[in-house]
């Protein structure tokens, strides 16, 4: 017990941080006003010390936030030293490069205040449902075109609105009503929380420097014990997604020595002028979450949880591009990581890891005009899970990130579109002593009497999610526009009568198939 807590007490308090962010986290859901975190699970509440480390995140939270939710966090005590923060301020910023990797994902952060004393920030990332410029679209060709660009400020000071702000967001977004009623719902989950830990730090009389300690030294030493476990030396692995006008690479080389991890992309492809570049803060986080998965799963996620793992990748290359780079569509970069980590450890740790998913995840985007008004929508549409040495993967499910499937009944409500059609698309998961998780098919007819903007997240068109130990890969994903196939990688605009069907990727199946 170097850190002064019995395993019981230490136990009782960190799942108390833990129940204090899930009730954020409900709050965030119960109050917010879009389908991206009602429906689809499309954000994270955090809570971290004074000096913006992790302690606790939502238990269904997007993993790529616990990564980079604490950088930003950082990033704002640099711009705003604690010195000069009180009580009832509120920082807001969507740097891509200070925070998640695109403009639509608003991280909102508040300082905790106890007996005049700052102890602690709780954070929440959301994706809004709108952030201006063009649809979220691959075809960008620079951030300028992908929206509204929030640097560090204050939303809140000292409990008061900084107006402008607001207005500026209004002015700027297509749907004002929905993106100030999510970002409102953020900044209500942020105070529920920093109310609930000043009520636990007063009932306990607990120190949270003390108990941070801890709770990062236990995390720390677990992955470490892991770590240790694995043989030394340098595991490769290398990955070919779509690009736009031909295959990308991707090289990861991962060397593990003694209690430490070092991910190193070298090789990669150069950044793109269109928007499949993934910011470091996200390469980091898709990095760091599948070796926390083959290490030390049943540790809550927090900052000490990362502390022997490094990643570095050459600056200007597609795992760690520029300003002004595009990156809206950073997840067609970044959901491969996790793959490559398995597949580059599948050697040494055949258990422990499961065959790539049909991601990187498929979204349908639109934006128009319905019964006079502004609309914007963002609908997921998951591959596949990859198979694994304990089970086959599940149809259907987004992974490495977890976001939802939207609802049917919702891309209908929200948008002139009529589902003439969804369901699985039954075989096209990989083969193998596991096989990997179906795909499905969806078959979209345009209504209303306006044309529309389509703007698609969508790969593995081309290149299948590989089987691993055997297994076979998955089926290819299919996006055709009234029987035609067509492109993701660029908008379109349809029109009323128009039929999209779009077929998601499966997951490639998990060692030699046996009778």
């Amino acid at each position: 017990m170097e850190h002064g807590y019995d395993p019981v007490t230490l136990k009782i308090l960190w799942n108390r941080l833990i129940a204090i962010v899930d009730e954020a986290a409900a709050t965030l859901v119960r109050t917010s006003f879009s389908t991206l975190v009602r429906e689809s699970n499309d954000f994270a509440c955090v809570l971290l010390d004074r000096h913006g480390r992790s302690l606790v995140q939502n238990s269904a939270a997007i993993p790529s936030f616990i990564g980079t939710l604490p950088l930003t966090v950082r990033h704002f005590i640099q711009r705003f030293p604690t010195d000069s923060l009180a009580p009832g301020d509120v920082l807001i910023t969507n740097d891509p490069w200070l925070a998640t990797g695109h403009l639509p994902d608003l991280t909102v952060a508040m300082p905790i205040y106890l007996h005049g004393e700052l102890v602690a920030f709780t954070a929440s990332t959301a994706h809004l449902p709108d952030i201006g410029g063009r649809i979220r679209g691959p075809d960008s060709r620079s951030i300028f075109e992908e929206g509204l660009q929030i640097p560090p400020m204050k939303l809140f000071e000292t409990g008061r609105p900084v107006e402008p702000i607001f207005e500026m967001l209004r002015r700027n977004v297509r749907v004002p009503d929905q993106v100030i009623g999510d970002l409102m719902a953020q900044v209500t989950a942020n105070e529920l929380a920093a109310r609930r830990l000043q009520a636990l730090l007063a009932e306990t009389g607990e120190q949270l420097d003390r108990l941070a300690g801890a709770i990062h030294q236990q995390s720390e030493t677990a992955m470490r014990r892991a770590i240790i476990e694995i043989p030394d030396g340098e595991y490769s692995s290398s990955v070919h997604p779509d690009g736009v006008d031909e295959p990308l690479t991707i090289q990861l080389r991962l060397t593990v020595s003694g209690d430490g991890i070092h991910a190193d992309y070298a090789g990669s492809s150069p950044q793109i002028d269109y928007a499949l570049n993934s910011v470091m803060n996200y390469t980091f986080a898709y990095t760091a979450f599948p070796l926390k998965c083959i290490t030390s799963p049943l540790i809550p996620n927090n900052e000490g949880s990362f502390a022997p793992i490094t990643v570095s990748a050459p600056l200007g290359t597609i795992v760690n591009p520029t300003y002004p780079a595009p990156v809206g569509g950073r997840a067609l970069i970044g959901h491969f990581l996790s793959a490559l980590v398995f597949q580059a450890l599948a050697p040494v740790l055949p258990e422990a890891i499961q065959a790539p998913s049909g991601s990187p995840l498929w979204c349908l985007n639109l934006a128009g005009q319905r019964d006079g008004r502004t609309f914007a929508v963002v609908n997921f549409i998951n591959g596949g899970q990859g198979a694994s040495a304990r089970q086959a993967g599940i149809a259907c499910l987004s992974f490495p990130s977890n976001v939802s499937n939207t609802p049917i009944e919702i891309m209908e409500a929200q948008s002139p579109m009529r589902i003439e059609r969804k369901q699985l698309r039954r075989g096209s998961g990989g083969g193998g002593a596991y096989r990997g998780g179906d795909g499905q098919e969806l078959e979209v007819v345009i209504t209303g009497e306006q044309p529309l903007t389509a703007a698609f997240l969508a790969d593995r068109l081309h290149s299948p999610a590989a089987g691993v130990l055997g297994g076979q890969p998955g089926a290819t994903g299919e996006l055709n526009v009234n029987d035609e196939a067509v492109n993701p990688k660029f908008q379109r605009v349809l029109h009323p009568g128009d039929r999209l069907v779009m077929r998601t990727p499966g997951g490639g199946g998990y060692g030699t198939f046996r009778e």
